[in-house]
């Protein structure tokens, strides 16, 4: 049922307006244009091998080498009728009405999903655009197929929401501590995209997040442990992989000791080069290890490894140095977002893909003007910076890899597979059985959970409601407050939000009045922010307070009295569910924490180690 070639389809005889066959024949004149010898067989006929490819990009202009370099972000649920204001935004952005006019002019070799972008209103719009993008590759003078990419980490980097499937996040699943259930969420979600034409995941992130303050990270990690990690890392890879997608590991050589955002400035890591083996490295040695299609680089100055001062992305010494001869990694290599402060700051625009490319990069992702960033490449070559052998190295990688994928063989996906394997009820059942297995208990005084309904019947739920990672899912404060109610209880939301008004925060005090006990959802709480006020001023009512951090776990190191205390890793339904059903009894307390939790103020003390988790027993 995961297996790619199901996701693909193979009823063809009743999906002829999809089949590869039919646009092949379309195509078939301008195959033969680009250089198909008369008589032989077309272009994507037959398995390509190493020979077959390199003939293909013999076959390419120097305008369609650049452009494989390229994938790139497009407005628009349609690949050739997008709606008027998408039109708006991909002529403002990059002078082309659609995604079909953008593959035409810059012959881009991948394109990346977004939310914000609209492609991901629902699986069949995916699908249907995922297909036409395939369309517009094959009307090429050099008739190529996309890599069609997005960032479905789970948890709370999550582009493509309800009715798929929506798997518990990186560091949920390291609190759970299964490799098997890691594998199984990564083999459902690989199944789930490539349903929808989505065939590189940037997906899993192997950083080791061993800072708490760290902004971009967190609890996109697996952990603070690098062997845990590792471990995780291993097996969502072979997870997405036998679904037939390509993984992604991230963000190579490791973000997980920041205190800065890369989309806003540059990072600089001071690990010792010896920290680095021991810490950074071992996901990648593992994702590595275990056939790893695609690593993405990072935003990140790391002076132990390369003091010249640049970015990871846009460093030999890193990429090919110790990623390519040291580490022996042989797959695709593509750039974090080349729109992000953190790779813009030292160069221009037009320099940054230039010098991604003699570093070591084969993938130029998403640059904030293309125009600029291709004419940069193009330029470069012209002038003998870049050679043309050094661009046709990259391609043939990225080629390989659409090889791999199958789709020379058949680059489009049956809409009529798509309901049966996107959101399929035997889906559903495993994300929460799996969510289950990751909700930690952290604190609980005098056994007041599991809560009783005879005793604590009437429930109050409030805190923090932040946006939804898709679109799709929450409020938080509802989610849970249905999930109490399907469990027998009587509960009442009141979002009280991230940052809550003084008079919110007397709202849910007021309200507090008659119920049995209180669930707050809480969200990076700060020592002087008004969370830990809502908290405090809670727990003086006398009524039992339960503290659910539904992001960072580190909550709890800064409210006091609550009688019970614990953490989701993230606010996405599957896993206030789950958190629902641990409270109310109805499921065990599985999840033991994968970094540790220090003391507000002296981090030096550990209050809560790493692997502590309560249990009911």
């Amino acid at each position: 049922m995961h297996d790619r070639s199901h996701a693909r389809g193979h009823d063809r005889s009743h999906d002829r307006s999809l089949s590869r066959r039919t646009l092949l024949t379309a195509t078939a004149a301008t195959a033969v244009a680009a250089g198909a010898v008369a008589g032989a067989s077309p272009v994507f006929a037959g398995p390509f091998h190493h020979d077959r490819l390199k003939r293909l990009i013999a076959r390419m202009s120097l305008e369609e080498k650049v452009g494989q370099l390229f994938v790139m972000r497009v407005y628009g649920h349609s690949a050739t009728a997008p709606d008027q204001a998408d039109i708006e935004l991909n002529l403002k952005e990059m002078g082309v009405r659609t995604a079909a006019e953008l593959i035409a002019k810059y012959h881009v070799g991948g394109i990346i999903y977004f939310a914000w972008a609209h492609n991901t209103r629902d699986p069949h719009q995916i699908a249907e655009l995922s297909n036409g993008i395939q369309r517009a590759g094959l009307a090429q003078p050099t008739p190529v197929p996309l890599l069609i990419s997005t960032d479905q980490e789970h948890g709370i980097v999550t582009r493509v929401g309800k009715p798929a499937t929506l798997m518990p996040g990186a560091m949920a699943l390291g609190a759970g501590g299964s490799r098997s259930a890691a594998r199984t969420a990564a083999r459902i979600a690989g199944a789930e995209l490539a349903a929808m034409g989505i065939v590189q995941n940037y997906a899993p992130v192997a950083d080791v997040n061993v800072n708490p303050a760290n902004p971009v990270i967190g609890v996109r990690s697996f952990g603070a442990d690098p062997d845990a990690v590792a471990g995780l890392v291993a097996a969502q890879v072979r997870g997405y992989q036998s679904a037939g997608i390509a993984a992604t590991s991230k963000h190579f050589p490791g973000h997980g000791d920041t205190t800065v955002d890369s989309h806003t400035g540059i990072p600089v890591i001071t690990h010792t080069r010896q920290q680095w083996e021991d810490i950074d490295a071992p996901p990648f040695r593992a994702a590595i290890a275990a056939g790893i299609d695609s690593i993405m680089t990072a935003h990140i100055q790391f002076p132990a490894l390369d003091p010249s001062n640049d970015p990871a992305t846009l460093s030999a010494p890193i990429l090919t140095g110790i990623l390519r001869q040291e580490l022996g990694y042989g797959g695709v290599v593509v750039t974090d977002a080349l729109n992000m402060q953190g790779v813009r700051d030292k160069y221009g625009d037009h320099r940054v893909p230039v010098l991604a490319l003699k570093a070591g990069v084969d993938q130029l992702l998403n640059p904030p003007d293309l125009a600029v960033a291709w004419n940069g490449v193009l330029s470069a070559v012209r002038s003998g910076e870049l050679t043309v052998s050094r661009l046709d190295e990259s391609i043939l990688r990225i080629l390989l890899l659409k090889e791999k994928l199958g789709l020379f063989q058949d680059p489009f996906v049956s809409l009529r597979q798509l309901d049966r394997i996107v959101g399929a009820r035997s889906h559903l059942v495993i994300a929460d059985k799996i969510a289950e297995g990751t909700t930690t208990l952290l604190v609980n005084d005098g056994a007041l959970l599991p809560l009783s309904r005879r005793s604590r019947q009437n429930l109050l739920v409030v805190g923090a409601d932040p946006a939804s990672p898709t679109g799709t899912t929450g409020p938080p404060t509802t989610v849970l407050a249905q999930a109490f109610a399907e469990l027998g209880f009587t509960a009442t939301a009141l979002s009280t939000g991230i940052t809550p008004t003084a008079a919110k925060i007397e709202e849910a005090v007021a309200a507090t009045s008659g119920k049995d006990a209180v669930i707050v959802g809480t969200y990076n709480v700060t020592a002087t922010g008004p969370q830990r006020t809502l908290v405090a001023r809670l727990v003086r009512t006398g009524v039992p307070v339960v503290a659910l951090a539904i992001r960072n776990p580190y909550d709890i190191a800064l409210l006091e009295g609550v009688g019970a205390a614990l953490a989701t890793y993230s606010w996405t339904d599957v896993e206030l569910r789950a958190a629902a059903r641990v409270i109310a009894g109805r499921a065990e307390p599985e999840g033991r924490l994968p970094v540790p939790i220090q003391s507000a103020s002296d981090p030096a003390q550990v209050l809560y180690p790493i692997g502590h988790g309560l249990s009911y027993d």
